[in-house]
């Protein structure tokens, strides 16, 4: 997968080494029953402006509608920000399950889509790091992030599930929230749940890495997509904030494991195979899921 330089997105700020183009195809060739277009978009994100990262949250919606995205992701805490000073910031950039303002960002989702977006939630004097699962028409789930990463902790308190499995038009849907995803578990429990795809919406703060390898967390999604045969799409942030270098990770990984998506300036889109993702078996002998010896671990 290329990387090109100095690509630049609709807000005009710099994303060096963004990929212009972000149309992938899983399983290129093969004749496939149930084909999942997936987007995974990354607006500019600005700490604290609700109402604007509400309206940047909408275009990228748009955006990805106007390419037949079935499947749309948005990073974590989208529509907050994420390096808050204290749990008072957080919980004045905050929004309850039934705010008001959803509505307004449901209206641009197209008919049997499916957007999974990452906020601040308030539930009384509790603040939750939490994933909405939202349609046009309803809102299919909410999921709280159980495994916090750092000053997460002393912000938000931790949900009571690892990760969720939910019911959508497609099929259904995997979803967990950036640190979730470094537990082998999650991803592996998701899929023994039946999950199809694995929606991540992710924060992931840039670390050292070898020259010409990929983020570790990137890694890590591509490895539990191949043990489970279960696609991810990743949507990460880009560009800094408050002296936090992001990792710009935004990909889609089918289910062999491989990148099919990266970095893309409107969205990494792609088209997924549902079948592949739902058949465990490695002919002539083996089976994925049959073959676990859960006995012994």
């Amino acid at each position: 997968m290329t990387e090109n330089a100095g690509a630049r997105g609709a807000s005009g700020s710099s994303r060096p080494g963004v990929s212009a183009s972000g149309e992938g195809v899983a399983d290129a060739g093969a004749v496939d029953a149930v084909g999942l277009r997936v987007a995974a978009v990354s607006p500019e994100i600005v700490i604290g402006d609700l109402e604007g990262n509400l309206d940047r949250i909408r275009s990228a919606i748009s955006a990805a509608a106007r390419r037949e995205a079935q499947l749309i992701v948005l990073p974590e805490l989208a529509t907050s920000g994420y390096v808050f000073t204290d749990q008072d910031e957080a919980r004045g950039a905050a929004m309850s399950a039934d705010d008001p303002r959803w509505s307004v960002v449901q209206q641009v989702i197209p008919e049997d889509a499916v957007v999974v977006v990452g906020y601040a939630e308030s539930d009384g004097d509790r603040l939750f790091n939490t994933a909405a699962v939202l349609t046009r028409n309803g809102r299919l789930a909410d999921y709280r992030k159980s495994h916090l990463w750092g000053a997460e902790k002393s912000v938000f308190e931790s949900g009571a599930e690892a990760g969720m499995v939910v019911d959508a038009p497609f099929g259904r849907l995997g979803v967990a929230l950036c640190y979730d995803n470094e537990f082998p578990e999650v991803p592996r429990r998701l899929a023994l749940a039946g999950a199809d795809v694995l929606a991540l919406p992710v924060n992931w703060p840039l670390v050292p890495r070898p020259e010409g390898e990929h983020a570790p967390e990137l890694i890590q999604a591509m490895a539990s997509a191949r043990s489970s045969r279960l696609p991810v799409v990743i949507a990460d942030r880009w560009g800094s904030e408050r002296g936090v270098d992001w990792t710009d990770g935004t990909a889609i990984i089918d289910e062999q494991g491989w990148i099919v998506a990266f970095r893309a300036v409107m969205g990494a889109t792609a088209l997924l195979s549902l079948d592949a993702a739902r058949n465990k078996s490695l002919p002539p002998h083996n089976d994925l899921f049959a073959d676990r010896r859960a006995d012994l671990y």
